[in-house]
Formats: structure tokens, C-alpha cells, sequence
């Protein structure tokens, strides 16, 4: 007989009566496994698990930021797998035990006892990205294409290009503010001036940044060579198209030159002649050029002529981490005490970060014991919480990008096992 037929016949006795209650409930129990397992544990745990991964993710690089203002080192741990192990026991016992009868003397009576019990074990394992790889990538300037994919995305032109550029034309954009906070203030203003004015103008749909195929001519013209079919399959392995001129065979490269393109009508819009007096550009232009660092520096001084291209010098992740660094606001406390560094004013005043980062990132600082009920996303530092506001949609926006950039700048390449690994729950 198994222990169902057993508790059956406990309960339909005299005394058992008793444990009707006891005896509903071990049946209940034991309809229970799996309920919450299977897609159900999915249910409960998937979200959850996404939710504090994102959310650890965003505290973490925003401590990142509030490091590099007080020249703190950042770090950064990965986390490179979730392992919930879900496990779930039952038991079922009867336990004997005596009872006094009707008539005297004892006789023996057995108690039911249903038992479930549920464990959820996860297993975390952290990969320390701090590393040689981690390193290079984040000292490594962005490149020209990677400029232009980020300003053909949602954000504005003007806050990628007030970001990730160093300066353009040799227009400083605050260049001294892509490192330790420097003493005194940087120069920007003719800069920011250029790019509300490329931003008004790409609104109205004046301008435009795409890429356009061109082609240089790498080698040649040369005669006929005595096997042009395995010629022409040597330059398809090394990127190159082997044709026939007039002149002779050539080896072609092609390659995507980035432009700014510029329709007729900008010249009647009153933002084209401060763009192009800002960056020092031939206001008749209706097609420049973006160069990467190859304008010989005091050109325009030196010329005293119009420029015909737009070239920039741009930032490395950290560069770009310490320049939206300085729109924390740092207590008065940390800067009395020396903990945090300061820019001053030509005036000997302190000087207002905001000026340069307006619009574009902004940190608060509150001392408290409990996060700000406010705050989008808050790390606590150093006693006090350090928080972006959650109606700020500029600083919202601008945190995105750069956690998204992050994330597609220090990937590793290869994966690599994790260095430690923590159950949880045993």
C-alpha cells in the first residue's frame, strides 16, 4: 500500500478525523512540484535578473565618471554568465506516536508530515576588464567613420561632435578637459558657437554628412604584364582593381570619403555664415571633405585663405569619460578640502563647467542616507550620491550613447574565461 492509501485510511478512521486537515494539505503539497519551474521560473527570474544586470551596468559606469573627476582610477568588472539553479524536494512521512484510548491503556496512532522545500542557487562569474586590451581600446582615439555612424544616428550632430571631438579646424573644443581637470578654464566658445549653428542647420535639413565613393590610383599605369589574370587576383587579395587605360594597366584603390554635403539654399540661412566663420570655411563651398588630422596647424593664420575641408582631430573613450566628467557638480565640502580638483577663472573664480557641457551633461551631487527618489541612475561616493536627474533627458541621452559606445569600443575580441566565479544561495 503507498502512502496515499496510508493516509486515505488515517483519515477515514475515528481518530483521523483529526487529520483530515493535515491530510488535505500533504495532498495539496504534493501537487505542487513544478509549478514553479519550467517556463514559469523563466517568468520569475529572466526579468529580474535583466533588470539588475542594467542597472549595476549604468551605476557602474557612472562611478566610472565621478572617479575620473576626483582623478580616482575607473575599473570595470564584467559579468560574464548568470547560472540560476533551480531545485525543488518533497517528502511525505508517517510518524507513529501513542494515544491514550477510550478504555484505558494506550494505543498507537500515526501523524502524517508533508515536507517542501525549494532552493535557488545562482552562480555569477566576473571577468575583470581591466587589462592590457582594456587599456589600449580605451586610450584609442575614434575614428573618422566612427564619428559619422554616431552622428547618422538619433542623437544630434552637435552632441556627438561636442563629445567625441578634440577640435576641428584647429577650433579647440575645451581640449584641456580631456584629462585631469586643468586650473584654468578651457577655450570652447567659438567652438560651441560653430556647432549650435551646424546643429540649427542640419534641423532645417541644410546639411547633411554621408559618405561618398571615391578612388586614388595606387600604382601604375604600366605595360602589359605577362599574366594580367593572376595580376588582377593578387590586387582582389590586397583590396585593389586592376584596369586597363589608355595609358596603361593602373591598380585602383576605392575607398568612402565622409562629406558634408550642403544644399543651395543655405546660403539665405543666417547659421551657414556663423558655421563658416567659426571653423573658417569657404562659405561657397556646397561639398567639404572631413579629414582626420591632416591640416598643418596655423594653416588658415598663415594662408589668410577660406579652408575647403572640415578636419577634426577626435577623442578616445577616456578622453571623452573625463570631458563629460566636469559636468559633475562637486560639493563645496570636496573642494575646500583639496579632494577635488578646480578650474578657475583668468579672474582667479571658479569656473562653471556648465558653460561647455550645457545641454548636453549634467551630474548632481546630495548628501543623504537614502538614493535620491529622483535620480535616474546614482552611485553613493565618498558620502554623498552622486545621481542624473530622471526628467534631464539631455543627460539621460547623452548617458546612453556613451554606455552604448563603451560597450562597442572595450568588447574583447575573444572571449575569455571568467577569473571569479560566486555561488550564491549555499
Amino acid at each position: 500500500m503507498d502512502w496515499m492509501h496510508v493516509l486515505l485510511a488515517i483519515a477515514s478512521t475515528k481518530s483521523g478525523w483529526v487529520l483530515s486537515r493535515i491530510v488535505a494539505l500533504s495532498v495539496c503539497l504534493l501537487t505542487l512540484p513544478g509549478c514553479g519551474f519550467g517556463p514559469r521560473a523563466l517568468v520569475q527570474t529572466r526579468l529580474p535578473y535583466n533588470e539588475a544586470v542594467k542597472r549595476t551596468s549604468e551605476e557602474q559606469f557612472l562611478l566610472n565618471i565621478v572617479r575620473l573627476r576626483y582623478t580616482d582610477t575607473p575599473s570595470s568588472l564584467a559579468i560574464s554568465s548568470i547560472a540560476d539553479q533551480q531545485e525543488l524536494s518533497t517528502g511525505l512521512q508517517a510518524l507513529p506516536f501513542l494515544v491514550s484510548g477510550d478504555g484505558g491503556g494506550f494505543r498507537t496512532n500515526l501523524l502524517p508530515q508533508a515536507e517542501l522545500t525549494r532552493a535557488s542557487r545562482p552562480t555569477l562569474s566576473y571577468t575583470p576588464l581591466d587589462d592590457e586590451e582594456f587599456t589600449r581600446r580605451l586610450f584609442t582615439p575614434i575614428s573618422l567613420q566612427g564619428v559619422l555612424y554616431l552622428s547618422k544616428t538619433t542623437w544630434p550632430i552637435s552632441t556627438v561632435l561636442r563629445l567625441y571631438l578634440e577640435n576641428l579646424n584647429w577650433v579647440s573644443n575645451a581640449e584641456t578637459a580631456s584629462g585631469p581637470t586643468p586650473k584654468i578654464a578651457p577655450e570652447y566658445a567659438q567652438f560651441l558657437t560653430g556647432m549650435y549653428a551646424l546643429q540649427e542647420l542640419q534641423d532645417a535639413q541644410l546639411v547633411q554628412l554621408h559618405l561618398d565613393e571615391k578612388e586614388e590610383t595606387v600604382a601604375g599605369p604600366f605595360t602589359t604584364p605577362p599574366n594580367p589574370a593572376e595580376l588582377a587576383l593578387k590586387a582582389v587579395d590586397m583590396k585593389l582593381e586592376m584596369r586597363n587605360t589608355d595609358d596603361g594597366y593602373v591598380l585602383i584603390r576605392k575607398f568612402e570619403q565622409p562629406l558634408l554635403a550642403v544644399d543651395q539654399a543655405v546660403a539665405s540661412h543666417p547659421a551657414w555664415e556663423v558655421f563658416c566663420n567659426a571653423f573658417h570655411i569657404d562659405p561657397s563651398l556646397r561639398s567639404i571633405e572631413l579629414t582626420n588630422e591632416e591640416l598643418t596647424p596655423y594653416e588658415y593664420e598663415s594662408s589668410g585663405k577660406p579652408l575647403e575641408c572640415l578636419d577634426i582631430e577626435t577623442r578616445s573613450l577616456l578622453q571623452v569619460l573625463f570631458f563629460v566628467s566636469h559636468g559633475i557638480d562637486v560639493p563645496e565640502e570636496h573642494i575646500r578640502s583639496g579632494k577635488a580638483p578646480v578650474t578657475c577663472t583668468a579672474d582667479g573664480l571658479p569656473f562653471d563647467w556648465q558653460q561647455v557641457l550645457c545641454g548636453i551633461f549634467h551630474v548632481r551631487s546630495i548628501q543623504s542616507k537614502k538614493r535620491p527618489a529622483n535620480a535616474y541612475v546614482a552611485v553613493h561616493y565618498d558620502g554623498y550620491w552622486y545621481y542624473i536627474n530622471e526628467r534631464d533627458r539631455e543627460s539621460k541621452s547623452t548617458f546612453a550613447l556613451l554606455l552604448e559606445v563603451s560597450r562597442l569600443e572595450l568588447q574583447p575580441t575573444e572571449s575569455r574565461a571568467p577569473l571569479l566565479t560566486l555561488p550564491i544561495g549555499r
